[in-house]
């Protein structure tokens, strides 16, 4: 995509009205006019770079670290998201590996312009993972004390409900971890790594409390994945990050939370509409050849799995 340019607003005015004070007061209100121009213009210029494709739909924005970053690996929650809201909503990755809640801070205006024409109708945010991890003996590495933390999750829901008034938020808490698995993967070009069960439930207590202070949604992942039988050995791929299984504790989760939201319009799958739903006659045709069956609402797969 081309890069946005600004608008080059040129204005000649005759000689004879630009003297005096009422010269310079229709001056004044001409550069203002063409300010409020130039300003539509670039609203306009990124509204159709943002969309690309029409028609308009919905957008949820996933938001964190690795965990949403692998989340379209390994039959994982974003790419079961995008399935089961195909042609409802687009589903937008921001996922960054590695990172923590002190980098996701730092970014958070070029991520979510406030100033954006089009605003996320749902922002899904995990931090909390990286941040739990214990101190390294350098100082160096994605550590954030507990105090900073809750700091830095707080300033992340307040900015991004500020984003609209019908933009909202999920938190997702830290999940815990394979311990023994972790260690077993352990490479020598890491130095020390502490990734315990204990710091995990700490962090992930944080978010769930922060949460319910700031009237935020929240799943809290630490306790949702260790109801699943044997969660340590099929919920993880290396000990931390997501299996297909561990994932679909997070799909359910989500959705359980947005069924339940009083939220209007709901953003649960079956509340929205679908796109392009009208029957057409270029539709299967009947077992009696006069009438044709719209497939649009063909999601039988997914109320078996999801409902």
């Amino acid at each position: 995509m081309a890069p946005i340019r600004r608008p080059n607003i040129t204005i000649h005015f005759p000689q004879q009205l630009v003297g005096g004070i009422a010269g310079l007061n229709l001056l004044r209100l001409l550069l203002s006019w063409a300010r409020e121009q130039a300003r539509a213009e670039l609203c306009l210029e990124r509204e159709r770079g943002w969309r690309m494709v029409g028609p308009k739909r919905p957008q949820f924005v996933l938001f964190g670290s690795s965990i949403v970053q692998l989340s379209y690996s390994n039959d994982g929650w974003g790419a079961i998201l995008s399935d089961v809201y195909s042609r409802k909503a687009d589903i937008v990755l921001r996922g960054y590996y590695g990172w923590n809640s002190r980098r996701a801070v730092q970014v958070l205006d070029k991520i979510f312009p406030k100033d954006a024409s089009i605003q996320p109708s749902l922002v899904i945010v995990y931090f909390g993972g990286n941040d739990s991890m214990g101190p390294h003996s350098s100082g160096l590495g994605p550590h954030v004390p507990l105090p900073e933390y809750i700091e830095n999750m707080r300033k992340i829901g307040e900015h991004l409900k500020c984003l609209s008034n019908s933009t909202r938020l999920i938190f997702l808490s830290c999940p815990p971890v394979n311990e023994a698995k972790v260690l077993q993967g352990a490479s020598e070009i890491f130095s020390e790594l502490v990734r315990t069960n204990e710091l995990c439930g700490m962090y992930s207590e944080a978010c769930v409390k922060l949460c319910e202070e700031m009237e935020v949604k929240v799943v809290d992942l630490f306790s949702a994945i260790q109801r699943r039988q044997n969660w340590a050995d099929t919920c993880f791929t290396d000990g931390v990050h997501l299996s297909a299984e561990g994932s679909k504790v997070v799909v359910e989760e989500v959705l359980k939370v947005l069924k339940e939201a009083e939220w209007k319009p709901s953003l649960h799958w079956k509340s929205m509409p679908t796109e392009f739903s009208e029957d057409s006659p270029y539709d299967l045709v009947a077992a009696d050849r006069k009438t044709t069956l719209n497939p649009s609402e063909w999601t039988f797969h997914r109320e078996i799995q999801w409902d």
